[in-house]
């Protein structure tokens, strides 16, 4: 069994605040951490689980099945001719 594990770090320029990305290749998991606040509950619908605070903000945000949602979104930046930076989109693809 593999693990492997891809972290991806950037500054978000408008908030100054760190957006931290990971990726485990063999769950097939995204994860996006939007804040380091302590989770209370989370919410999945579909293949999107959502974690929040007890004041109902976001902390993080998990795609299951992530190769293939963003393989459809790729597809539909190629449909659309919208650019993404290549490494949003090839990711775990």
């Amino acid at each position: 069994m593999r693990k492997i594990k891809t972290k991806f770090k950037q500054t978000d320029t408008k908030n100054n605040q760190l957006v931290k990305f990971s990726y485990e290749l063999d769950a097939d998991v995204l994860t996006w951490e939007v804040s380091s606040k302590p989770i209370d509950y989370a919410k999945e619908i579909g293949n999107i689980v959502v974690h929040f605070t007890k004041n109902n903000m976001p902390v993080l945000v998990e795609i299951l099945e992530a190769s293939k949602f963003l393989i459809k979104v790729k597809n539909m930046a190629t449909k659309e001719k919208i650019s993404f930076p290549r490494h949003a989109i090839t990711a775990g693809v």
